[in-house]
């Protein structure tokens, strides 16, 4: 997972990443960065139509509106939107970039 100090264990990369405007430095373990770089992207879009909406003003009110609107999705399956649908879609394509490379590293291996 995510760790948001500067003392980075054992295989984990400090990342830079964006929301509404303002860099974070976080930690991570190097094989999520960019499923991390991913869900930051996600929130900050949903931040950025929270804050659209024009209902909600500063940034701590509109993270808190965010978590809990990504948290009931989570909890109780509501998880039709399109940014989601956009999430997931990149990650069934990062998995599938992994397996085509794991198998033509075994074809490679197999001809030697």
């Amino acid at each position: 997972m995510v760790d948001d100090n500067s003392s980075n264990s054992e295989n984990s990369t400090s990342v830079n990443i964006h929301i509404m405007g303002n860099e974070y430095h976080v930690a991570s373990p190097e094989s999520e960065v960019e499923n991390l770089e991913i869900a930051a992207r996600a929130l900050d879009k949903r931040m950025k139509e929270i804050k659209q909406g024009g209902k909600i003003v500063g940034l701590e009110r509109i993270a808190v509106m965010a978590a809990l609107n990504l948290s009931y999705e989570l909890m109780f399956g509501d998880s039709t939107s399109a940014e989601e649908t956009d999430v997931i879609n990149q990650r069934i394509q990062m998995i599938q970039e992994k397996i085509d490379t794991a198998l033509a590293s075994t074809a490679q291996t197999e001809l030697i």
